[in-house]
């Protein structure tokens, strides 16, 4: 009884790739982004992300083993959560709010539900909203970029999005703006995005529907300028297009992506925070389901039978 026969739904479709494989190949697209990080906030943006990862891959590891579960930090998606989830914090945020982050992330959203491929949201994107519900002030605390943040005397800055001086669009382009450690630069996104592309691991609906979408709202509301500001290129990209919480069928995506950059939009010009992304994104997660069942794609081999068959057949 030891070779059991497996028996799945047609068409059988088979693939050689593998979840670690495709993580991979995530944290590779997210390298430039961390360099332009590093390079605008030093090397204490550099240590937050570290330990963000490290402390992702301990809480997965010690949730299996105390659930007595084959350990799944091999498959690499808990490295992808912390380095994410870094992405969306302030390079000044103190560490132990980001093991907090990094708990709520991979034991409550994702260890709950039953791991990896059952969570309902995004994992990094929902620890983001929950330390920015408990910790508001530390989660806002923007700096300059080149300032010392282990000196002590860290200059805080708003984001473009309320800053009454807005950068030019070359700063905004490149990065040299107060944000998020992964979110500023939006070449090297972009750069990592066109890898995720090339690699096939990634489609184009999600990232081009919901950056487009929220540049043509944004234009119907007079900030065009916020596609490139806050986290709205790093969501697109790399947090919108995850496999377990967005739709299956492109018409669906399309869909889920529109939904999202509508609320984005809205969040921004009419809601009482700035950014707008973790939230639109969270609500659109939840309504994949709903929008899987009515973007439903055609069964394979089926005939669209004549109006009036029925009738003829009568």
């Amino acid at each position: 009884m030891e070779n059991k026969l497996y028996v799945s739904y047609a068409p059988h479709i088979r693939s050689k790739e593998n979840v670690s494989e495709t993580m991979l190949d995530v944290l590779i697209a997210l390298i430039p982004a961390l360099a332009a990080g590093v390079y605008f906030f030093g090397v204490r943006a550099l240590f937050a992300v570290l330990v963000s990862v490290a402390c992702s891959v301990a809480f997965e590891s010690l949730w299996n083993m105390l659930l007595k579960k084959k350990n799944t930090v091999g498959d690499m998606s808990a490295a992808v959560t912390g380095v994410l989830l870094a992405f969306c914090l302030p390079p000044s945020i103190p560490l132990w709010i980001v093991i907090i982050g990094d708990f709520f992330a991979i034991v409550i959203v994702k260890g709950f539900f039953g791991g990896l491929g059952q969570n309902i949201v995004n994992p990094a994107l929902a620890a983001r909203a929950f330390l920015l519900a408990c910790w508001p002030v530390d989660m806002t605390n923007y700096t300059l970029p080149f300032t010392n943040l282990f000196s002590g005397e860290a200059v805080s800055s708003a984001t473009p999005l309320v800053s009454e001086i807005k950068p030019s669009y070359f700063e905004l382009f490149i990065g040299k703006i107060p944000g998020c450690i992964g979110e500023v630069s939006a070449v090297c996104l972009i750069i990592g995005g066109i890898y995720l592309l090339v690699k096939k691991r990634i489609d184009f609906v999600i990232p081009v529907c919901y950056i487009a979408g929220v540049g043509i709202f944004g234009a119907l509301f007079g900030f065009l300028f916020s596609v490139l500001s806050g986290g709205v290129i790093l969501a697109g990209i790399f947090m919108a297009t995850d496999y377990v919480t967005s739709p299956v069928t492109a018409k669906g995506q399309a869909i889920y992506a529109i939904f999202a950059a509508l609320v984005t939009a809205v969040i921004r010009k009419f809601g009482g925070y700035p950014e707008g992304v973790t939230y639109a994104i969270l609500m659109a997660n939840i309504l994949t389901p709903l929008i899987d069942k009515f973007a439903v794609p055609k069964k394979f081999g089926y005939v669209k039978k004549a109006k009036n068959a029925q009738k003829e057949a009568l």
